[in-house]
């Protein structure tokens, strides 16, 4: 891999793990439109923790408050719920990660789910959302909802946020806690991975390659971030939906 498909492809990561519109998916489709070959999945830790560090930049405000007020009993049970909603990722990694292991080979299964996220993305459109708090029940959904997203073409944020949007949470809360909920699997995937790679003999990457690729997923990632929530405020989040069943169209066409 060049430096210059690296930085395409940490674009490519930045950009779409906080849109709605599926990181992995994309990033199957980058590399069988450019003809980019990744050797393994050390890229994908890398550009991965790239758009990790850029959710802690932006949320580290709420990550701060959270920290000192922990003798608090609301922070307990956010956190708490936080910790009950990563568990059907867990679950689902570990249980079926050679079934995704394939998935992320075919570009068909990626045109599906894409279409499929389109279409929920849509129906955000007519929710009526009320007042209603994260409790535990509504955080292991959402959960349940982001160990869907470990299929490539289903949109983590996509369906998180929607999903808390169904269950009457408002659009800024349900956005605020699909990130932070994304904290712990994002980190619990690199782990996992990282500990695989250590039984493996997969072929190493220049440093540059990786450095490159880890500023440009960060970089991106946090100016599509803040973008993201500009949009979910302003009520334009379902638009997401029609760019998902295109590229889920045109990928089918490929």
């Amino acid at each position: 891999m060049t430096i210059f498909e690296a930085a395409l492809l940490g674009i490519i990561q930045g950009l779409t793990e906080f849109l709605p519109i599926s990181s992995s998916g994309h990033l199957v489709i980058g590399q069988k439109v450019l003809g980019i070959s990744v050797a393994g999945n050390v890229f994908e830790i890398v550009v991965h923790l790239g758009t990790l560090v850029s959710v802690l930049i932006v949320f580290w405000a709420d990550i701060w408050q959270l920290i000192t007020s922990l003798k608090s009993a609301l922070t307990q049970k956010y956190i708490f719920t936080i910790v009950i909603g990563t568990l059907p990722a867990v679950i689902v990694g570990f249980l079926f990660k050679d079934i995704i292991s394939e998935a992320f080979e075919s570009i068909k299964v990626v045109a599906i789910t894409l279409l499929i996220t389109g279409l929920i993305l849509l129906t955000t459109k007519y929710i009526k959302t009320k007042l209603k708090d994260i409790s535990v029940g509504r955080g292991l959904l959402i959960g349940i909802a982001q160990a869907m997203a470990i299929i490539p073409g289903i949109s983590r944020s996509g369906m998180t946020i929607s999903l808390g949007m169904y269950l009457g949470i408002t659009p800024d809360k349900a956005a605020k806690f699909s990130f932070l909920l994304g904290i712990p699997a994002i980190v619990g995937a690199g782990l996992l991975t990282g500990l695989d790679l250590m039984e493996s003999s997969e072929p190493t990457l220049a440093w540059s390659v990786l450095i490159v690729g880890f500023i440009s997923s960060l970089l991106v990632g946090w100016i599509s971030l803040k973008w993201l929530l500009g949009l979910v405020k302003s009520g334009k989040f379902h638009w997401f939906g029609v760019y998902c069943i295109l590229v889920g169209l045109i990928s089918w066409l490929v």
